[in-house]
């Protein structure tokens, strides 16, 4: 419980302070890399307070919200270390926010849903590898929409406001592209140890996520061979990302919050 206030208490005061410094560059106060050094304690903390919950005697607690956060501070963890060497502060606001909000969901509504340790570690490698595409996709997500935000003001001539704290185009660009490449390997590894090692990916309980799943890879496939054979960017590849995100969350957490929270069901 106290590792977990901490890290709220410390994504914020980050949160806060990228925001002072992308609302005031010139004005002094904390440097970047010293923001992002805070930003990592937090997540050190919220990975402290997750191995509590996560980890039971009786196996691994993968709750919906268990889930969220542990998602949230994959994403965390990403954007933090990779803001060492890109001005990727305006995309970890959301983001710190976000997993601040998970920690404390996660410590104030009860969810469970556990997985007997003495699974196969190859399905934990299927777990593992499946959360850390939909957070590394959903990190896209965001960077998709302020690529959108970004070329629509240029193209209206309207560079002020959030566009003078983005990166420049090309590498927003760049970046997002690099994202959806990543999660798409990792989404691709995900259905190749499901398909390995689960008995039954179309089992009744399974049937849906494994079909949402392949359409989300499906999209996610014609997107990077649209953009590499055909240039695709812009409102175009705005789409195809928004649809493949909507697809594969719908897989899993949607999945997660209908069976468990409404259904009540647990298995």
């Amino acid at each position: 419980m106290l590792t977990g206030l901490l890290a709220i208490i410390l994504y914020l005061t980050a949160t806060f302070l990228l925001v002072r410094q992308l609302l005031r560059p010139a004005s002094e106060h904390p440097g970047r890399n010293v923001i992002i050094t805070l930003g990592l304690v937090a997540v050190t903390l919220h990975g402290a307070s997750l191995y509590a919950v996560l980890f039971k005697p009786d196996g691994i607690d993968l709750g919906f919200f268990n889930a969220l956060s542990l998602i949230f501070w994959l994403i965390s963890l990403v954007l933090l270390v990779s803001a060492y060497r890109r001005p990727l502060g305006a995309l970890c606001v959301p983001f710190l926010l976000l997993a601040a909000v998970s920690i404390l969901l996660d410590m104030t509504i009860a969810s469970q849903r556990v997985l007997i340790i003495n699974v196969a570690w190859q399905l934990q490698v299927h777990i593992i590898v499946s959360i850390f595409a939909y957070s590394i996709l959903t990190v896209a997500i965001v960077q998709a929409a302020l690529l959108a935000i970004q070329d629509q003001r240029l193209r209206n001539h309207r560079p002020g406001g959030l566009i003078r704290v983005l990166p420049p185009l090309q590498d927003m660009e760049s970046f997002l592209f690099q994202l959806i490449a990543i999660g798409f390997v990792l989404l691709t590894l995900s259905l190749l140890t499901g398909t390995l090692f689960i008995d039954d990916m179309f089992a009744r309980h399974l049937a849906h996520k494994t079909v949402l799943s392949i359409i989300a890879w499906t999209i996610f496939l014609v997107l990077l061979w649209g953009r590499y054979r055909l240039g695709w960017r812009g409102k175009t590849a705005m789409r195809w990302t928004l649809w493949g995100f909507l697809t594969l969350m719908l897989a899993y957490l949607g999945s997660k919050l209908v069976l468990e929270l409404i259904l009540q069901r647990v298995n």
